[in-house]
């Protein structure tokens, strides 16, 4: 069958370099299958630890959306009660000027009556002395009456009888009688004008008491029933400040947990990243030892095929360099490959038109993201370019639009940190004019507890 004995040995050597090759191989094989499924294991693994770390995210999210929505309307609530708050302060205000008013005018009444007292008591003197004159002259002319009565016109005659030896005399004899009759008519006149006047004096002085004392007695009831009222509005004023506070303590609970759960989703977001990186290398260390594995497959088929053919083998293999595209895009605020906001439509225009101005100067109460801006002047700027007008403070934009969660944030959203405003340009990102030490920035959304995400356009 062979022509010599060294043809033989050359084929012998063959089959056994074959043979060692394949079963090489075939232990090499098997040897990289073992390690592929211990990787593809710790990739599974790492894959259940992601998927648990995103549910623990999902339910801090939705906790934190929870509490921020309590918070926005314990806000509301504390806002409302404050207002109130504002116009009971008022209202009591103008109660107390009213009730200084009113007690100015009691006693500017009470004054009045004592006055009109001190002249009803001097009229009283006047009418008291009148009456006294007025009963002596009548006594008088009871007397002069009865006597005139009794004696009948011989008195007169008598007079006139006695002054008949002189004409003269009983002339002036009658012209006195005429006198005294006319004296005490007039004295009487006097008397009854005196009395009546006094009466009428009385009567008007009284009348006069009469009516101050009755508006005294109104403004006292008034002024009683606006102490009632102050009474009333101080204690609502004083439960609506026990509302106050406790609307107040429990904004303080909602802010806690809200800050607690930004904790919690930024630590299992950093955890999240760093098991994706893990497991990214471990698949990648599994293409690699998979592509190993098929070099030494292919390597130990043409050994045993080159010695099947008596072909001369050379053992050594070629390293093939692999790479993987992963198809992700590295992102920088400094400068590399530019950052575009996520999504399309005006918010995704919003954030994108801010972040032309990443690198710009924080200027404090700035409003030109060119030459410098603060935090509300730079997104009240950017937004100004798309004519939406936007308030002046942070605090002030965090009230405008509508809220939205946390996973519904889009870019051009607005997002508020508690005295600081963002913008938002999708990835878990911001920009923003941050401080004077970095100027206007790309930061992690998270890198602060939200208070609240508001949304001007859809």
């Amino acid at each position: 069958m062979f022509k010599n004995g060294h043809g033989q040995k050359r084929i012998l050597i063959l089959f056994l370099i074959a043979a060692v090759l394949t079963c090489s191989a075939a232990g090499t094989i098997d040897a990289w299958a073992t390690t592929v499924e211990s990787l593809q294991s710790e990739i599974d693994s790492l894959d259940s630890e992601i998927d648990d770390l995103e549910k623990q995210k999902k339910e801090a999210e939705e906790e934190k959306n929870e509490a921020q929505s309590g918070l926005s309307g314990t806000n509301s609530k504390i806002s409302s009660i404050s207002g109130a708050m504002g116009d009971l302060d008022a209202e009591i205000e103008g109660v107390d000027q009213e009730l200084i008013g009113l007690l100015t005018a009691i006693d500017m009444i009470q004054a009045d009556i004592e006055n009109k007292i001190t002249q009803i008591a001097q009229t009283q003197t006047e009418y008291d002395e009148a009456v006294k004159l007025r009963d002596e002259q009548y006594e008088s002319m009871k007397i002069r009456i009865r006597y005139m009565y009794e004696q009948g016109d011989a008195t007169y005659i008598s007079i006139f009888i006695e002054a008949a030896s002189s004409l003269a005399d009983a002339l002036n004899k009658a012209e006195y009688v005429e006198q005294l009759y006319e004296y005490d008519r007039l004295m009487l006149e006097q008397y009854m004008a005196t009395v009546q006047y006094t009466k009428e004096v009385w009567d008007r002085l009284e009348e006069e008491k009469s009516e101050l004392e009755t508006s005294k007695i109104e403004l006292e009831e008034e002024q009683k029933y606006l102490e009632e009222l102050e009474a009333e509005l101080q204690a609502e004023y004083e439960n609506y400040g026990v509302m106050l506070a406790q609307a107040k303590q429990q904004a303080a609970i909602f802010t806690a947990r809200i800050n607690q759960q930004t904790n919690e989703i930024r630590d299992l977001e950093q955890k999240e990243a760093e098991k994706r990186k893990e497991a990214e290398a471990k698949k990648k260390e599994k293409e690699a030892e998979e592509q190993r594995l098929r070099e030494e497959a292919e390597a130990a088929a043409a050994a045993a095929a080159a010695a099947e053919n008596g072909e001369s083998t050379d053992t050594s293999t070629e390293t093939t360099s692999y790479t993987e595209d992963t198809g992700s895009t590295s992102s920088s605020s400094s400068g590399g490959t530019t950052v575009t906001a996520s999504g399309s439509g005006t918010g995704a225009q919003i954030a994108n038109y801010a972040l032309q101005f990443v690198g710009n100067p924080y200027v404090a109460g700035g409003t030109d993201p060119v030459n410098g801006a603060d935090c509300s002047g730079f997104v009240q700027a950017v937004y100004r370019a798309f004519g939406i007008s936007l308030p002046r403070t942070s605090y002030a934009q965090s009230t405008v639009g509508t809220a939205v969660s946390y996973s519904e944030a889009r870019a051009g959203d607005i997002l508020y940190y508690g005295g600081h405003v963002g913008i938002y340009i999708g990835n878990g990102q911001i920009v923003h004019a941050s401080t004077q030490r970095t100027g206007i920035k790309i930061s992690p959304a998270t890198y602060r507890s939200i208070i609240t995400i508001r949304r001007v356009v859809n």
